[in-house]
């Protein structure tokens, strides 16, 4: 199944709509990677909210997502985290090591901008 990803101002959005197989979520990863670099995105928003399981492979894949997509200069946040999910995930003793996460996408926009503010101000000020 593919994951719609829209463009919302700078920022890139994935909105996982059910559950993913393997083959799924890396083809989710290699699209999200490549077109931040297409339309030169500062951001990305994984929107998980349909999901109601995430086993290691799609943890360790939204892993993966995150880090290729710092590497390309961007920032990744995942909303939508179900509360049975975050148990089974803590439980299990699986971690989205070094991903934001967010309640939703309204907050998930928010932190974007408040870490883009916070990139542009120490960008201003190191050039002086």
């Amino acid at each position: 199944m593919e994951v719609p990803i829209l463009k919302q101002g700078p920022y890139l959005i994935a909105t996982v709509q059910s559950a993913l197989s393997d083959e799924d979520l890396l083809q989710l990863r290699d699209a999200i990677v490549q077109k931040v670099g297409q339309v030169r995105s500062r951001g990305v928003i994984v929107d998980v909210t349909a999901l109601d399981v995430m086993d290691s492979f799609a943890t360790r894949t939204f892993r993966d997502i995150a880090q290729m997509i710092r590497l390309r200069g961007a920032d990744t946040v995942i909303v939508g985290i179900q509360p049975e999910v975050a148990f089974t995930l803590v439980q299990l003793g699986m971690r989205l090591e070094g991903i934001a996460t967010a309640l939703d996408l309204e907050e998930g926009i928010a932190l974007l901008d408040r870490k883009s503010k916070i990139t542009s101000k120490a960008a201003t000020t190191s050039r002086r």
